[in-house]
């Protein structure tokens, strides 16, 4: 089974050609990060004009790539949300037009689930799974029974954490994209600093926003007394506390669900190296469980995860029609 799978939900045109959900054929992503780091964010005004600018280039490269042609795809996967609305417009048409013009099955794919389904792509997984999504736009905990059902047990309340490190590099000075500058600062600094814990009501639910202001008051009441402090020192006491915050919710989760057999990363911020470790630790804590964070390539956002996730949701039975439309709050079920 082939599956075409378009991806543009934020700043990255992708599209990708998979092959049984686990061969990649091709994958072509048009990065916008240059664009947006003039802006020291994304733009999605910016960003869906260059997302119609690139699309079809992206699809003509991925066929090539892949060495194939429309007659030969089985299918046709799109993400329809969640991500910024303009951008996932142009995603969603191109993909319409293409199931139209090729008479293609249609397949909408939830943006998380894709990040979720590329860890297929180098490991099979065991239900039932946790799934830690961990992104600029998303903090989820998801336990899935099997392959199709997902259930939210705790989500952020406010930023997620991706948005909380470029928030905080914006704070320090470090420019966007924040998460990989944080990760490298830290690793010369040391958790000395204390930042103020945060308060959620869930038991696994997350919030960032109050740390995010502690270290912007942090900053704010040493210039006030005229004193100094390290970057390094800084950055790495708030990647501890935010991860801290990360990994106590997945803990209790394990605990609270002895059921679960593979505990799963996927989102942009599981490329982050210290998340990396602690995932490693995890695996020493819970040896019953199976532990899988998916290779760089395939953690920011792509379409081979969407090609992979639109052939799960192809033999499902999921179909889009005309009328398909994108969805910036789309909910994952």
């Amino acid at each position: 089974m082939i599956i075409i799978g378009i991806e543009s939900s934020c700043d990255e045109t992708a599209v990708a050609v998979v092959k049984d959900k686990k061969e990649v054929l091709s994958s072509v992503v048009a990065s916008q990060i240059d664009v947006h780091t003039e802006f020291g964010g994304v733009v999605p005004e910016v960003a869906s004009r260059i997302h119609v600018e690139n699309i079809s280039y992206c699809i003509e490269k991925a066929l090539k790539d892949a060495n194939i042609t429309m007659e030969d795809v089985d299918a046709v996967a799109v993400t329809q949300g969640p991500g910024l609305i303009g951008c996932l417009h142009v995603g969603v048409q191109a993909a319409k037009t293409l199931a139209f013009a090729y008479h293609k099955p249609l397949v909408p794919v939830h943006h998380l689930a894709g990040h979720i389904y590329a860890n297929e792509l180098v490991v099979d997984m065991k239900y039932p799974v946790l799934a830690l999504v961990v992104s600029g736009g998303n903090t989820e905990l998801v336990y899935m029974k099997d392959e199709t059902s997902f259930e939210i047990l705790g989500e952020t309340q406010d930023d997620a954490i991706g948005e909380a490190f470029d928030k905080v590099a914006r704070v320090l000075g470090l420019g966007y994209p924040g998460g990989p500058k944080i990760d490298k600062l830290a690793k010369e600094g040391k958790p000395v600093y204390e930042l103020a814990k945060p308060k959620t009501q869930g038991r696994y639910d997350f919030s960032f926003s109050g740390l995010k202001s502690s270290v912007l008051q942090f900053t704010k009441r040493m210039e006030r007394q005229g004193k100094t402090f390290d970057m390094a020192d800084l950055a790495c006491s708030f990647q501890e506390c935010a991860l801290d915050e990360i990994f106590s919710r997945v803990r209790a989760v394990l605990d609270d669900h002895k059921d679960i057999r593979h505990f799963v990363v996927g989102g942009g911020v599981s490329a982050n190296s210290r998340l990396r470790e602690k995932v490693e630790e995890l695996r020493n804590e819970y040896p019953e469980v199976e532990f899988t964070v998916p290779p760089m390539y395939c953690c920011t956002d792509n379409a081979s995860m969407i090609g992979v996730a639109g052939t799960i949701a192809y033999l499902s039975g999921r179909r889009g029609n005309a009328s398909l439309t994108a969805d910036s709050s789309l909910e994952i079920q």
